[in-house]
């Protein structure tokens, strides 16, 4: 399991195996809501412009910082849908190595969860959005 100073240790193993329980996407939806909800909340003096992810029809903040060749990130959003997309992000990039975040296949890990077939246009660009600003801070480190 990964470690999270951030929050809880999940890793996106158990975020495929707790969708997989689920029968219809209403359930899934609340199960990432409530994924969402156990993200600790970003401090107010971190909600600036320059962690303000682009292309996010939510406002999504993201930072970041490294200790022990690890990047740890921490995220937030104003939409509850959006904190639990968050969750499901994180599972798969906090305290990894900037090597291991750039070579993780994150279209194998939403095509496991099924998930962007089951998102809004806009809510998935915000996602790949998401996920191309770790993308660019892993490379820059």
């Amino acid at each position: 399991m990964t470690s999270n100073r951030f929050g809880t240790e999940i890793t996106p193993e158990d975020i495929v195996e707790a969708l997989s329980f689920f029968d219809s996407w209403e359930d899934r939806y609340k199960y990432i809501i409530d994924l969402g909800k156990e993200l600790p909340a970003l401090p107010t003096q971190s909600r600036t412009e320059e962690n303000l992810v682009r292309g996010c029809q939510s406002q999504v903040w993201l930072t970041h910082c490294e200790e022990g060749g690890k990047l740890y990130f921490e995220a937030d959003s104003d939409a509850f849908i959006v904190r639990g997309l968050l969750g499901v992000v994180l599972a798969a990039y906090n305290a990894r190595t900037p090597q291991q975040i750039l070579a993780f296949d994150i279209t194998a890990y939403f095509d496991s969860l099924n998930l962007l077939k089951h998102l809004s246009a806009t809510r998935g660009n915000g996602l790949q959005a998401m996920v191309q600003r770790i993308k660019t801070l892993a490379a820059s480190h």
